[in-house]
């Protein structure tokens, strides 16, 4: 199972940087993009046809699903428009607010179902997709949010957090896995940050330790955040391998 960045800004898109957007696949499988913001699209197109992925979301908001309607329109009107489906998962209400921004009209919503097969999150029901094992949990974000654990064809682990703030449940998502790929938004300062909303690096590495996790990668690190200092609170809390991600990025799991 092989992991490409195509865009880890946290919250909005930065210089040559988009928003949320990880390619995941497995030899022989059709490929899934997990979360879909602003700028993904196009960085997709350097690496498979996007006519040829399915989607999974670990939530709604702007930066990590809103370059879904761009999809759309490539899937419906490119030159050899799809003529299947793409699966779409994600939490509930998940069509209405494609299909809000997908509409032409305001105050309509565009029904999606000619592209997309959506499909909903259920907190701990096990899917298949394009050759792996995906596990829902939900987390401490607003609004419905999951954070995901990816089991590969030879049971190499990937476990995402989506965007949370700490809870237990992140633990039991990355215990043991591979690479736990983890955002961390801003640094510990106090004052400086509402609480449960997400992670800052002092709490991302604290978490990864509680999980006991092979490697960290750390992402959605905002334009106005200093990745060095997010970074040095990580390693204080976390004494394996560490990374942060950036776009094209490409992480072999397992």
């Amino acid at each position: 199972m092989r992991l490409t960045v195509l865009g880890c800004s946290g919250s909005v898109g930065g210089p040559g940087n988009p928003c949320s957007g990880y390619l995941l696949r497995v030899p022989g499988e059709r490929p899934v993009v997990m979360d879909f913001g602003p700028g993904v699209l196009g960085a997709l197109q350097r690496h498979v046809d996007p006519i040829d992925v399915d989607v999974i979301l670990s939530h709604l908001h702007a930066d990590h699903c809103l370059d879904l309607p761009g999809l759309l329109v490539w899937r419906r009107y490119a030159p050899t428009p799809a003529t299947d489906r793409a699966a779409l998962y994600g939490p509930p209400g998940t069509a209405q607010r494609i299909g809000a921004a997908s509409s032409e009209f305001p105050g309509e919503i565009d029904d999606v179902s000619d592209t997309f097969d959506v499909l909903p999150w259920v907190d701990g029901q096990q899917v298949r997709l394009g050759g792996m094992a995906i596990l829902p949990r939900t987390v401490a974000h607003p609004p419905s949010t999951v954070g995901l654990r990816i089991t590969g064809p030879e049971g190499e682990v990937l476990a995402f957090s989506g965007d949370s703030g700490v809870c237990d449940t992140l633990v039991e998502l990355a215990s043991d896995a591979d690479v736990f790929l983890c955002e961390a938004s801003w640094t510990h300062a106090p004052g400086q940050r509402p609480p449960h909303l997400h992670l800052s690096g002092t709490e991302a590495g604290q978490m990864a330790a509680r999980a006991h996790v092979k490697s960290l990668a750390i992402t959605h690190i905002p334009p106005w955040t200093s990745t060095e200092d997010v970074l040095d609170e990580v390693r204080a809390e976390y004494d394996g391998p560490i990374s942060v991600v950036n776009p094209d990025t490409e992480l072999d799991v397992g």
